[in-house]
């Protein structure tokens, strides 16, 4: 009948309106508790994250860090007259806009050629300049024009706990970012040849060479090594998270030298010595025959408490004065021998790889 039929279907919309009625309401919470739909949040876009990030300190230093190809001829005549080509992969950083490069002596020891690749997909065949085996750095020179060079602060103030980044080309797969702190600050003086900055930010091999830079990009160090032991069946192993860069003063001083002088010329007197407990100074612990303090009447168990009347603090800092001393420089050295006080004057000399000790 057509008025059951009116009925059935009002009743049908009655039905339909509140079960869509009901969805709305749980769907748009605002709605149950009476303050309507804010219809300005259907033409929002999405906010933009608060997140941290070094992408624009990743953007001012990772142009400047190249990667790195030494070719090198390798014999085989043990067994033949044959050799065979080996490339050795490394990182390099540009230090300056006229083609400075600043690598590892490791990446590129024994390379008969020498190739940068460029970020921007340039390549350049590189000429050495020097090396310094102290510290493991060479300088590299590239004829290229609108070279990106690294910033750098002439005083890094690099602190334990400060945030850095290494920059290079591990294992070849391209420019690779990580990230980690430093862990253990390093000396900047010129007798530093072992005290590195150490820091957990990943290195592997292809790293070495490559840029430390911190939370803005500035150079903070020329990334090294990663720190190795021995596992029980005396094999090598990799440390993970104790890795090490040369501080960038330091780096910085050396390729000053190599590209004015050609080398790193290092003062040395030929002794060794531990801290004096208690004091300053340190004391004679070993003297290296026929050297420079040798012929001058230093004596071991002597305290050295100054040098031209620069008190000594310590081992470090008086290996840094001597270093930095140029060789053939005649200086005073103020001791202590059994309770007399005595100058003794000296000539320092210079510093070389192997220098026997008796």
């Amino acid at each position: 009948m057509p008025g059951q039929r009116i009925l059935w279907f009002f009743f049908r919309s009655i039905v339909i309106g509140a079960i869509v009625a009901s969805l709305i309401l749980l769907l748009v919470p605002e709605l149950r508790q009476g303050s309507g739909i804010d219809f300005k949040r259907l033409f929002e876009s999405e906010p933009v994250s608060n997140r941290q990030s070094y992408y624009d300190a990743i953007s001012r230093s990772a142009p400047s860090v190249v990667n790195i190809y030494s070719v090198s001829i390798e014999s085989n005549s043990l067994f033949s007259n044959t050799s065979r080509e080996r490339t050795n992969l490394g990182s390099g950083v540009i230090m300056t806009e006229d083609g400075y490069v600043l690598t590892c002596h490791h990446v590129i020891n024994n390379a008969s050629s020498i190739y940068v690749a460029m970020q921007d997909s340039r390549l350049f065949e590189a000429q050495i300049v020097g090396y310094d085996l102290f510290t493991d750095l060479a300088v590299l020179k590239i004829n290229a024009d609108n070279l990106h060079a690294i910033p750098q602060l002439s005083k890094t103030s690099t602190r334990v706990g400060d945030v850095v980044m290494a920059i290079g080309n591990p294992y070849n797969l391209g420019q690779t970012i990580t990230q980690g702190i430093v862990s253990r600050t390093g000396r900047n003086g010129l007798a530093n040849y072992v005290d590195f900055i150490q820091t957990d930010a990943v290195l592997n091999q292809g790293n070495s060479g490559g840029a430390l830079v911190d939370s803005e990009g500035y150079l903070m160090g020329i990334t090294n090594a990663n720190f190795k032991t021995f596992d029980a069946q005396r094999r090598v192993r990799d440390v993970n998270g104790v890795n090490f860069a040369v501080p960038y003063e330091l780096a910085s001083r050396v390729m000053s030298d190599i590209i004015t002088h050609g080398k790193v010329t290092r003062g040395q007197l030929g002794f060794s010595g531990s801290e004096y407990q208690g004091q300053d100074g340190i004391i004679i612990a070993n003297i290296v025959s026929g050297s420079p303090a040798d012929l001058a009447g230093l004596q071991v168990n002597d305290v050295l408490l100054a040098i031209d009347n620069r008190p000594i603090s310590g081992a470090s800092t008086a290996l840094d004065m001597i270093a930095e001393t140029p060789p053939g420089t005649q200086i005073l050295l103020q001791i202590k021998r059994q309770e007399v006080f005595l100058t003794i004057q000296v000539t320092v000399g210079e510093l070389t790889i192997e220098t026997p000790t008796r």
